[in-house]
């Protein structure tokens, strides 16, 4: 067991995640190889999915300061960012800020024509315009 992972304590576990699944799945055992492959299978398995584990464990745990402060400026600009871009659409025509708002959302293109009673290429055009005047505002 002690090459999945030195770790004394995580051995011991995997030890015994290893005798919990075999006896839980002794009544399985069809006997098509011998016992001792059947268990040395069941045991590398347990420790790839350990492993998979942990590596997932590595990505998740906090990150440097250095970096976390990085994080946070980055953080901090995108905010900024959306809280600009929501004042220059708060600035637009009540028509065209249901416009941008429903694309933002996600509707599909016809579907904001359908809401808003126009043609699918009005609002093609308007979208395009309406992206280049929040651009400009946002930028100033």
């Amino acid at each position: 067991m002690g090459y999945c992972n030195g770790n004394e304590p995580q051995a011991k576990d995997l030890a015994q995640d290893v005798f919990v699944k075999v006896w839980d799945n002794l009544k399985t055992f069809r006997k098509d190889s011998s016992i001792s492959t059947w268990i040395y299978r069941i045991t590398v398995n347990t420790c790839l999915v350990h492993i998979r584990e942990a590596k997932k464990l590595k990505f998740s745990k906090k990150l440097p300061i250095d970096l976390e402060s990085k994080f946070e400026i980055v953080k901090e600009n995108q905010e900024n960012r959306f809280q600009q871009l929501y004042k220059c659409i708060n600035k637009l025509t009540a028509d065209n800020k249901a416009i941008i708002l429903l694309e933002l959302e996600g509707l599909q293109q016809k579907e904001i024509a359908e809401v808003m009673g126009l043609k699918h290429e009005a609002v093609r055009v308007r979208i395009h315009r309406i992206k280049k005047e929040l651009t400009k505002c946002v930028k100033q």
